[in-house]
């Protein structure tokens, strides 16, 4: 009986692991490299530069971080560019462009891919709705809040805290409205791409001009004798400690907290670097093209969002922040009326033409993880005569609109985030395992050739007595036997990666706890983090004991080497340290966007343990 329930944990398990193999095409199909590092900077300012942070650093500054807000995108921008990094070596091996589901369903396995698509398309879809959200808001202001008003008469929600207080019935028919053009077979246009991020950078220079020659320094320097009584119904949404809306006063008014806060919730609009890491295959010198395209592209983002944050919080104190729209008030505040209309029309424009081109991308990916047998296959129907994906794009834009009608803008911006840190999280942990994998066959007509040709037992005849006798376990640890990476010494640091993984989860829960108390060097959680500490370096130490895989990838993110002297492969510390922040940042998200995010995920497993492992193509394929 035993044995039999082992043989089916067994089989399982490999059907969560099964692997897609790369479809063999000729030299004229490959793709031409012809994208340089300028072409890259320009596709990534595009992709990441997003026009919704003219609300985000409203909230931001009014609720979380005020003018620390600042600090907040850069810590958000320096984290960002290890996981840009862990991308661009993610993307390394696989020789294909493609996205980041593609590449981990080829080097990871089904369920792995699974979690990363079904978390994509929570990104794509809440992206369009924090859009139609943010243009409503514009819009809105424009006219007097007259819409606003009337729904929250008339639709008034009495829900918990992570829904909107109305039912935005704007924002969903905006959706509906991009959706029915795209039906009707709209075509994403190039143009309209330039002409959304062209509005989009004069409204930032417009912005970032206005706030240094209205702004004033003192706004940064608040104290309690500044704060206005008529403020006093504000209310501190994120439980920053009861410290009120004013919060301490000063640059930080809510301290070290309220800069991890931010940092997290500012996090997703640093996702883009997948975009860039992907193009591989059409970069021309991919090793030196795409590590420094990213990192041009987060310098040029982060000098954008700071100077946006920078501005609002010098123009008016951020205790008095709209933070629905908070350029256009801010503007009026300093006493300048006609640059509100100037303002506010290109937000508009700039968030429309953006929310255009999010509902064309919504549908591919439910399309493709559909056509792979991972989600219904109704969904890859294709109107005969527009080409487009009928199904596919009416699921993900119904979705998208509810979206846009019951939740808060800052709330969307929240479960984007989370998705963006735990996608982060996976490539991180995927380039730390493939580092100490064996050769893995990746082509479906090389398949053949490499089990044929793979004489393990012939030429290391050691290496199957460590894996025969589990008396030698430990010592495989610290002395591996090969010089070269065997199933056994993946598997050992498959199995470590994943218990780091568990440690930095419980580590971050102790340092939030902690932080809460300010580090005071008496706390009971000292000793359990000086333990988990000691922990985290003995597994990392036994990963770094294992072989790594000596192929040649055009990129590799940068390692440690710990001991110079020694011939034995540097330890990969930047996929782990970039694991680790992720986590920690994902803990500062409020509960009720983690209620969501969870409700959304348990949805995913159910589609996926009820339909999807069944009707994989890798499965009909091994059947």
């Amino acid at each position: 009986m035993s044995r039999m329930l082992l043989q089916f944990i067994h089989q399982f398990g490999q059907k969560l692991t099964r692997k897609q193999l790369l479809e063999p095409i000729d030299e004229s199909e490959r793709p031409v490299a012809h994208l340089n590092i300028l072409s890259l900077v320009i596709v990534g300012v595009g992709r990441m530069l997003i026009a919704g942070m003219y609300i985000l650093a409203g909230a931001v500054a009014k609720f979380i971080a005020g003018p620390a807000t600042i600090i907040s995108f850069l810590v958000a921008a320096m984290f960002s560019i290890l996981s840009g990094l862990c991308y661009t070596e993610f993307g390394a091996w696989v020789p294909r462009s493609g996205s980041t589901y593609f590449y981990s369903y080829v080097t990871m396995g089904q369920v792995y891919a699974f979690i990363i698509g079904w978390n994509s398309i929570l990104l794509l879809v809440t992206g369009s709705a924090s859009l139609a959200r943010a243009s409503s808001y514009i819009f809105d202001s424009l006219i007097g809040n007259h819409i606003s008003q009337s729904l929250q008469e008339s639709f008034s929600l009495q829900l918990p805290y992570s829904l909107a207080t109305y039912a935005d019935f704007f924002a969903l028919g905006l959706v509906l409205l991009m959706t029915g053009l795209r039906l009707l077979g709209a075509r994403e246009s190039i143009l309209v791409i330039r002409i959304s991020i062209g509005i989009n950078i004069l409204v930032l220079i417009f912005i970032t001009i206005t706030g240094f020659v209205k702004g004033d320094l003192h706004n940064w320097k608040l104290t309690e004798q500044d704060y206005k009584l008529n403020t006093s119904g504000s209310r501190d949404i994120y439980g920053l400690g009861g410290l009120g809306p004013l919060g301490s006063g000063g640059f930080a008014p809510f301290g070290f907290e309220g800069i991890l806060q931010g940092t997290a919730t500012c996090f997703y609009y640093f996702f883009g670097v997948d975009v860039l890491a992907t193009k591989g295959a059409e970069a021309i010198n991919p090793h030196r093209s795409i590590p420094w395209s990213i990192l041009v592209t987060i310098f040029i983002c982060i000098l954008a969002y700071s100077s946006v944050s920078a501005a609002l919080t010098l123009m008016v104190p951020y205790y008095l922040i709209q933070p629905h729209n908070p350029f256009p008030q801010a503007i009026l505040h300093s006493l300048w009326l006609p640059a509100t209309y100037i303002t506010s029309i290109g937000t508009l424009c700039a968030l429309i033409f953006r929310l255009h081109s999010a509902v064309f991308r919504m549908p591919l990916l439910i399309y493709k993880m559909a056509e792979d047998g991972l989600l219904f296959r109704v969904l890859t129907r294709i109107h005969v005569r527009t080409g487009i994906h009928v199904l596919a794009m009416m699921s993900a834009a119904n979705l998208a609109g509810l979206m846009a009608l019951l939740f808060k803008y800052t709330d969307l911006v929240d479960l984007m985030s989370v998705g963006t840190l735990l996608i982060y999280s996976l490539v991180a942990f995927s380039i730390l395992v493939l580092r100490y994998q064996p050769d893995q066959n990746l082509s479906k007509n090389e398949n053949t050739e490499e089990e044929i040709e793979m004489p393990v037992p012939d030429e290391h005849p050691l290496d199957s007595e460590p894996e025969a006798r589990n008396s030698n376990i430990l010592k495989s640890l610290w002395f591996p036997i090969s010089t070269i990476p065997t199933r056994k010494s993946g598997q050992i640091v498959y199995g470590c990666a994943s218990l780091l993984v568990l440690l930095m989860i419980i580590l971050s829960l102790i340092l939030v706890q902690w932080s809460s108390q300010g580090f005071s060097g008496d706390s009971k959680y000292t000793p359990v983090a000086v333990l988990l500490l000691l922990l985290i370096i003995g597994v990392m130490v036994i990963i770094w004991r294992q072989p790594q895989n000596p192929i040649p990838l055009y990129f590799k993110v940068p390692a440690l080497p710990v001991l110079p002297l020694v011939s034995i492969p540097a330890l990969p510390v930047l996929p782990l340290v970039s694991i680790f922040v992720n986590i920690y940042l994902m803990m500062q998200i409020t509960s009720g966007t983690w209620a969501i995010f969870g409700i959304w995920n348990v949805v995913g497993f159910l589609i996926y343990f009820g339909y999807g492992i069944r009707h994989s193509l890798e499965e009909n394929d091994e059947q």
